[in-house]
């Protein structure tokens, strides 16, 4: 069951990030630096990125199941929350790092972040449904 659980929060927190990105599409793109083809969507739009995004949310949501196993997180509630935590003190920080070091905006960090954070809320929340 738990191969399971870990692919269908992978697609939950894949999932949570389009409905994200979409929402957020056009700040994201201009704090990005995107370069936008004349229907709005990123020029040079490939597969790539989605791949390794997907490949992401299973490494993500495979280690959380982990860490959640090892700390008896088996609630639903215990999952959202740790999820919760995961993203804002976790991942955040690096993205705040990475985004600093490089000269981009905070706006980024906060869309970026912000979807770090709902995200592992997400997988957390599924995690724990199995």
């Amino acid at each position: 069951m738990g191969f399971i659980a870990v692919i269908v929060a992978a697609i939950a927190g894949f999932a949570f990030g389009a409905v994200w990105y979409m929402a957020l599409a056009k700040p994201w793109m201009a704090a990005a630096n995107i370069k936008t083809d004349a229907n709005g969507r990123p020029e040079g739009d490939a597969a790539l990125p989605y791949i390794m995004a997907a490949v992401a949310m299973l490494i993500v949501a495979g280690m959380m199941r982990h860490s959640f196993a090892l700390s008896g997180i088996g609630t639903v509630g215990k999952g959202l929350i740790s999820g919760l935590g995961i993203g804002l003190f976790f991942i955040s920080p690096w993205i705040m790092i990475n985004n600093g070091y490089t000269g981009r905006p905070f706006k980024l960090t906060l869309i970026d972040g912000g979807y770090a954070t709902f995200g592992c809320a997400v997988i957390g929340a599924v995690l724990t449904l199995f």
